[in-house]
């Protein structure tokens, strides 16, 4: 039995999922698919410039699977650039980043899960080191 595949932490959902040539009926279009953690491995390493061992720590992956995501994603692209195919982004094995948040008496650093794409909520969180209040949107 294969083991389930490890869910990769991403710092944002895309706000646009389909992508298709001009001037070509969606339906006549075949589609390729991409999912949300290899847009994100696109993301870190093009468009932030990162390097591998970064964008992969950034993931909370090994290195060997951040590079087998990043090149599977830029296959897709460049086969749905040059083809012509449609590229629709959704799924994957991921779960959203939270946000980083510091506890100003014990000064410990700790992440707390995001509410949908505004992260509405509380305005304080426990620290889950001492106990204290922490007031959100702050990183002393």
């Amino acid at each position: 039995m294969p083991r389930p595949p490890k869910w990769r932490r991403v710092e944002f959902e895309p706000q646009f999922t389909y992508f298709k040539p001009a001037g070509v009926p969606k339906w006549q279009l075949e589609e390729l698919v991409l999912s949300v953690e290899e847009i994100e491995a696109v993301r870190l390493k093009d468009m932030e410039g990162l390097e591998q061992e970064e964008c992969a720590d950034k993931m909370q992956i090994s290195r060997p699977t951040f590079q087998r995501i990043l090149t599977g994603a830029r296959a897709k692209l460049a086969e749905g650039i040059i083809e012509g195919k449609a590229i629709r982004i959704q799924g994957g094995n991921y779960r959203l980043a939270g946000r980083q948040m510091c506890c100003a008496p014990c000064g410990y650093e700790f992440e707390i899960p995001t509410r949908g794409r505004h992260g509405h909520g509380h305005d304080v969180v426990k620290c889950p080191q001492c106990g204290e209040d922490v007031e959100k949107g702050k990183k002393e």
